[in-house]
């Protein structure tokens, strides 16, 4: 098996030296310092995992979290955003954009490690074992071709997105705690914080437009899709 190719936007030099000494083995680590030059690289080289530092200048995380999903190279690549602790409504919102889960500054080599094995292996998600299309209200998801769409329109979700909607869609009326939706999404030994929940579902209301109200918040305990 070739070697992990790993893009990392990131402009600070003591941040993107710990991530390149945490992916030694198994990776190539290739790097960019701007999000513009992010998606340069990102086209030509076609990364299996983007890391992307949460304060970038230019055209910033976040920017760069949409465009990274908007191209067809890169709609389906795992992306890690690098935070520093305390930016918890940052992290929501780039979560929000399209980032699959975060890593705190500084980083650690065991969490980075952990996190980008995690992510890869969603990457390469096995097929969900039910090919019959599920329909609840204006939704209709299709597992065995991870294509969702609402009144007609086609969903473009990343992974984590889709799979937790599917999740929610199979059981409609029923509330899951966060900690339940992140075991059925993403397994049960990964850690993940609360947040990083609510990020996803702020980035699947907002692709669903009015439709995302069938998703509903139980306040303190989790979230449901309406019956």
């Amino acid at each position: 098996m070739g070697r992990v190719r790993v893009l990392v936007i990131e402009e600070e030099a003591d941040a993107l030296e710990r991530v390149r000494s945490s992916l030694r083995e198994g990776f190539e680590v290739v790097c960019a310092t701007t999000g513009e030059e992010g998606l340069e690289v990102s086209a030509r080289l076609r990364p299996d995992l983007v890391i992307v530092d949460l304060s970038l200048p230019g055209m910033g995380a976040r920017s760069t979290c949409r465009a990274l999903r908007s191209r067809p190279r890169t709609r389906r690549t795992p992306i890690l955003v690098l935070a520093p602790l305390g930016s918890e409504a940052e992290i929501v919102a780039g979560l929000g954009e399209g980032a699959d889960d975060f890593l705190l500054k500084p980083v650690e080599s065991e969490s980075v490690l952990a996190r980008c094995r995690i992510a890869l292996h969603r990457r390469q998600a096995e097929a969900l074992p039910d090919p019959v299309p599920l329909r609840v209200h204006e939704l209709t998801i299709e597992p065995a071709g991870f294509v969702a769409r609402v009144a007609g329109r086609r969903l473009e979700l990343t992974v984590t997105e889709f799979k937790l909607l599917h999740h929610l869609a199979e059981h409609p009326g029923r509330v899951f705690t966060r900690y339940q939706i992140v075991d059925a999404v993403r397994g049960a030994n990964c850690i993940v914080a609360d947040r990083a929940v609510d990020g996803h579902v702020v980035g699947m209301r907002e692709k669903l437009g009015p439709y995302g109200r069938d998703i509903e918040t139980v306040r303190g305990i989790g979230y449901r899709v309406r019956e």
